[in-house]
């Protein structure tokens, strides 16, 4: 899954990237509400965590930008802006949800699982297709019960295919959610991962829609 993170303080940034890293989000950083700006208008991105006080342009500015142009990204506000005027103004603005400063990076991670489920039109905590569970919060993979040893790069793929569950996703949508700015891609990075996936979680668990790009096996679900 791959995340914007628009955060003015250099040390609070890099925390909070290490952080999202970890958790096994890509994770793009921009310094200035005009980046951020762009950023949204030229990538896709799964979710946005997103400070009000920004250089260039306001958080809030950029937000309303944002759905001005139809976007249904969930945003997370962070920032130290606490009042209750602050919070309905963001809010109104088109804010998913409102976390201040300080804060604690494990309560972050579940608001986003929590804003992802929800764009996802899911309100269980797992995500699953067939026998197929996938649980974000521990990041833990089993089939029919049993537990399955994925790669971080295997899990992002997997998460994004069952995040995107009645989607074909392209070879270029499923690169986004894998790699953050600067990261090398091999030519056939996708193709890899897809077959990793497949030998460890059954053949027909991923279909190839020739000329488009890859989802979730029927055979597989209809096999539950």
């Amino acid at each position: 899954m791959r995340v914007l993170l628009v955060e003015d303080d250099a040390l609070l940034g890099d925390g909070i990237r290490a952080g999202l890293k970890l958790a096994d989000y890509a994770v793009d950083w921009v310094r200035n509400g005009e980046s951020a700006r762009h950023a949204l208008a030229d990538h896709d991105y799964d979710a946005c965590v997103l400070d009000l006080g920004l250089p260039k342009k306001d958080g809030l500015a950029v937000l309303k930008d944002l759905r001005g142009r139809g976007s249904a990204i969930p945003v997370l506000i962070l920032t130290a802006r606490d009042t209750a005027a602050d919070k309905i103004a963001g809010l109104d603005a088109g804010a998913d949800d409102y976390l201040t400063k300080p804060f604690d990076l494990g309560e972050l991670q579940a608001r986003l699982r929590a804003l992802l489920r929800r764009a996802a039109g899911a309100a269980a905590p797992t995500l699953q297709h067939g026998g197929v569970v996938l649980d974000p919060a521990g990041k833990r993979v089993t089939l029919d019960g049993a537990p399955v040893a994925l790669s971080a790069r295997e899990y992002a793929l997997l998460h994004d295919l069952l995040t995107h569950k009645s989607q074909i996703r392209t070879r270029a949508q499923l690169e986004e959610s894998l790699y953050a700015w600067g990261e090398e891609k091999e030519s056939n990075t996708v193709e890899v991962y897809i077959h990793h996936l497949r030998k460890k979680l059954g053949a027909d668990f991923i279909d190839t829609v020739r000329g488009f790009g890859y989802r979730l096996g029927e055979a597989a679900e209809r096999g539950r």
